[in-house]
């Protein structure tokens, strides 16, 4: 049938809107991903009838070429997500050798009106892989409870199902809260310290390394939000302080964890989660009575998802009934032991179970006693496993994430091991449900729940192998970096951070394993190195520095210290510094470092990143003669044909040529690199390592937007610093966003007049800055405040950078100093010296002494001709409407109207900026005297 978007199709507890792609339970969404939603669409579209593969592979993936394991596991994540199979509810079987059929009867329904979905706040909730069965009371309880206690802690121990409730709870209270939920995964980490830094990421806002919990408090202050805390159990001490701080000093965050013992911090309140309800023994005979029980339930349909032939039936009730007693109804336990379903049924596995697992022991079963049944569980499991799949499922548990099946290959590695048996052992893993199967759009990932990467680990280190799978792992994730730098140029942003952000918390582990002296050093450092696209891409230079230092500080003590990764830390750590802490002796001495390492060994490429690197400090610390001096070493260096690096020398030119003051040379090569992206189709954004990266095309039109400014084009400076900005924020790079914002976007919507845009913008500016932990332009936020929101901004201590302050005294001469007037006179000021001498005169205007106006009236002079030699007209009007205000003072109105009137009619656009109303309203003036 055609599926209408008009009407809806109900099933069961469903109700799909395929005009919204929108699957309701009840009245709650129910997420699925495209593929899984896709496939689900076309079986409905044929329901009772039978889809082939090839049909369902054809029109899910109309533009590629897929395995059949892609289809395999999508069917398998919608099955589970829809919960097929519970209490005997059957949606989706499978045909042999034909294909898949809908059989679930279906209603269609008029669609009244369109569900609306919820906009408020966000959220960065895993797509549902199961279904939750038996806890729903809880959950509704827990909705209920989390309004008044602030903060609950789910208490249980390992696969009672903590994570289930606690994402089922934030799922349901998704659009209750107005700044969006947050799960914090804490299973990956291991150090403490860690447990601020990952928080604040996710939340975005920055940390200061003194007291990273105020800054949390204050960045959570006023904000309504759910944060879930998943896996606590092994930080426990560190996540109840700062719980504590949190319910103390953010009054509308509300806290929801989960741990194996409770966090005893003041205000918690403990839920503790039991075993899903087992049915009692008067229920054998009652096969209805039976499946009201949760244990049951999730017994069943878990035996169905790992045979489909299976049926519940009178005969093997009373089995089924003992092997959840037997199991204790814990949920992890009962997977597993279902998925070990053979064709001998219940009374086989009942046999197998009642060898391996303790006596059940009449009353409640303590948490104790839980635990050793899992344990004995899992054991079971495993022992059941192949040789092989004993391996594999071991040497996986050094992942912290999900991983691919190429990397489990490289990971679980082995001579005795073919790439076959791995895939083999993979899908076998799976169906034994001791490996998650996580669905994106283009790629399937595997992940080992938390309890069940803690006893692969286990295994790993009594089969005395946990050192070289680490090794194999660390160099995975190198290949992975080499992968990902060579991707990085003709790859797409978004489409680059969804294949290669995946495994950032692998590539920390490495790091962390080999950095501090438990694996090999050599391969940490070389690690350290290729993974620098990666933190670029990610904005998390603050992080990535610690590693960049611990490599380097390896690196030293080598018998054979390489040069090439050398040159390639120290340009790093460069960088990393600038973003974080600006022009510090330690940004520079990297960017010397890496210059004179590359001089000694020949490396043009290198020189040439070091001497930009040390360019964009010297620009930002307002040092603009030698920016400029240093651009004019690319000549001499010669770029041997490679048209990334010209193209990345050409636009530094551009910035040493305008901030030291020639803005038409400055236009003429600003437009010069435009042109030459485009003709050459620009894709990549960066160049590797090349000093302090930005995209190309926003940093190109942003400091074009700077010169237009300047010379007199109000109106096509904000068009074009629009420009960068939306391509910045299209692309999603934090440090770039903040570049545009900082030296361009809010500066020019000030000038312009346009203060609520300019207001809107550094907002965006301090959030982007807070979220990427780029310290530098938020401390440049923070000074604009003072002028763009003063009433709010609490004065800042002065920046001693040079550029900063220039940049204050353009929109405020209220921050002019005699330090500036020093810069302004030795021509140290470039760009802004006409501005700051405007500045010097207004003071020396405001005392009304004699003296003072006769220096006034010079210095103005002064202003005008440096304006006009250096092209900017802008600074040309103000310095002239300053001079025409004096002059009208003294009764001078033609000298003043003679001085004005051919400057103002020079523009050709802007009229309505303030700087042009302004003068012709003084032009209007001096004519009136004139006349009067």
């Amino acid at each position: 049938m055609s599926l209408s978007p008009n009407q809806a199709i109900g099933f069961g507890p469903y109700r799909v809107h395929p005009g919204q792609r929108l699957v309701l339970e009840g009245e709650q969404p129910l997420r699925l991903g495209r593929r899984a939603l896709d496939i689900l669409l076309i079986l409905l579209a044929h329901a009772g009838e039978v889809v082939s593969k090839q049909q369902l592979m054809a029109e899910v993936w109309p533009d590629s070429v897929v395995e059949d394991i892609n289809l395999r596991v999508h069917m398998a994540a919608l099955r589970k997500a829809l919960g097929d199979g519970q209490a005997g509810q059957r949606y989706i079987v499978t045909v042999a050798q034909r294909g898949y059929s809908f059989v679930a009867p279906i209603a269609l329904q008029a669609i009244e009106q369109r569900p609306a979905g919820n906009s408020v706040g966000g959220h960065n909730l895993p797509l549902r892989r199961t279904r939750m069965i038996g806890r729903q009371a809880l959950v509704d309880s827990l909705m209920t409870q989390l309004p008044r206690q602030r903060c609950i802690t789910l208490v249980g121990p390992g696969g009672i199902g903590k994570t289930t409730v606690a994402l089922r709870v934030a799922e349901q209270m998704i659009g209750h809260y107005r700044d969006g939920i947050r799960l914090l995964d804490l299973a990956p980490l291991s150090d403490p310290r860690l447990i601020c830094s990952h928080l604040a990421a996710l939340l975005d806002i920055l940390l200061h390394d003194g007291d990273p919990v105020t800054s949390l408090i204050n960045g959570l202050r006023e904000r309504q939000i759910l944060l879930v805390i998943d896996n606590c159990e092994h930080l426990i001490d560190s996540v109840a302080q700062l719980t504590e701080s949190l319910l103390r000093g953010a009054p509308q965050v509300h806290i929801l964890a989960t741990s194996r013992e409770s966090l005893r911090a003041e205000g918690e309140y403990v839920q503790r989660l039991g075993s899903l309800d087992c049915p009692p023994p008067n229920a054998m005979h009652d096969r209805a009575q039976a499946l009201s029980f949760a244990a049951l339930q999730l017994f069943v349909e878990r035996a169905m998802t790992a045979r489909e032939n299976f049926e519940l039936n009178d005969a093997n009730l009373a089995q089924a009934i003992e092997i959840c007693h037997r199991l204790d109804g814990i949920p992890l336990a009962l997977e597993l032991a279902a998925a070990q379903l053979t064709d001998t049924g219940l009374r086989g596995l009942l046999g197998q179970l009642q060898g391996q697992l303790p006596a059940v022991l009449p009353g409640n079963q303590t948490r104790q006693d839980r635990h050793v049944t899992l344990r004995a569980t899992l054991d079971w499991s495993f022992n059941l496993l192949s040789r092989c799949e004993q391996t594999c499922l071991r040497r996986l548990g050094v992942f912290r994430g999900g991983f691919t099946l190429e990397s489990a290959g490289a990971v679980i590695g082995g001579q005795a091991i073919t790439a076959d048996e791995v895939f083999a052992s993979i899908l076998h893993l799976v169906g034994k449900s001791l490996l998650n199967v996580e669905v994106a759009d283009e790629e399937v990932f595997y992940r080992l729940l938390d309890t069940t990467r803690r006893y692969a680990l286990e295994k790993l280190d009594l089969a005395a192998e946990l050192g070289t799978t680490r090794s194999r792992h660390a160099e995975r994730c190198l290949a992975l970096m080499h992968q990902a730098q060579a991707d990085w140029e003709h790859t797409p942003t978004t489409l680059w951070i969804e294949r290669y952000a995946r495994g950032l918390e692998d590539l920390r582990a490495a790091l962390d394993w080999c950095l501090a002296g438990s694996g090999p050093d050599q391969l940490g450092i070389r690690l350290a190195a290729a993974s620098a696209p990666l933190w670029q891409e990610l904005s998390l230079l603050k992080e990535y520095g610690g590693y960049v230092r611990q490599a380097l500080n390896l690196l030293e003590t080598t018998d054979e210290p390489c040069p090439h990764l050398q040159i390639a830390l120290q340009l790093a750590l460069g960088s990393a510094c600038y973003h974080t802490w600006g022009g510090t002796p330690e940004t520079i001495g990297a960017f010397v470092s890496a210059h004179s390492l590359a001089q000694q060994h020949g490396d043009i490429a290198g020189q040439l990143r070091a001497v930009s690197g040390h360019m964009a400090v010297n620009l930002s610390c307002g040092q603009y003669r030698m920016a400029l001096e240093q651009s004019e070493q690319f000549d001499r260096l010669g770029l041997h044909g490679d048209p990334l690096l010209s193209l990345s020398t050409h636009r530094l030119r551009v910035l040493a040529l305008h901030y030291a003051g020639d803005q038409p040379q400055a236009r003429v090569h600003a437009e010069q690199v435009i042109q030459r992206m485009a003709h050459s189709g620009h894709v990549n954004r960066f160049t590797h390592g090349f000093g302090v990266q930005y995209d190309q095309s926003v940093a190109s039109l942003t400091v074009l937007a700077r010169v237009l400014w300047l010379q007199g084009f109000p109106e096509q400076a904000w068009r074009t610093a629009r420009q960068a900005l939306d391509i910045a924020v299209q692309i999603n790079h934090g440090t770039s966003i903040c570049y545009t914002l900082a030296l361009a976007t809010c500066l020019i919507a000030h000038y312009n007049g346009d203060q609520q845009n300019a207001r809107a913008l550094l907002h965006l500016l301090f959030e982007q800055a807070q979220k990427h932990s780029v310290l530098l332009f938020y401390t440049w936020a923070r000074h604009y405040a003072q002028v763009l929101d003063a009433d709010t901004m609490k004065p800042v201590p002065a920046d001693d950078s040079g550029l900063i302050k220039e940049i204050m005294v353009t929109l405020d001469n209220r921050f002019f100093d005699d330090a500036l007037l020093e810069r302004a006179r030795s021509g140290a000021a470039g760009w802004s010296t006409a501005e700051i001498l405007r500045a010097r005169a207004d003071h020396l205007l405001s005392r009304d002494d004699g003296g003072s106006v006769d220096e006034a009236e010079h210095t103005l002079q002064q202003a005008l001709e440096i304006a006009r030699s250096q092209g900017a007209l802008a600074w040309e009007l103000r310095s002239a409407a300053s001079l025409a205000r004096l002059w009208q003072r003294q009764n001078r109105h033609r000298e003043a109207l003679e001085l004005l009137s051919p400057i103002y009619q020079r523009f050709t656009e802007g009229y309505a900026t303030p700087d042009l109303r302004r003068v012709r309203l003084l032009l209007d003036e001096l004519r009136s005297q004139l006349q009067g």
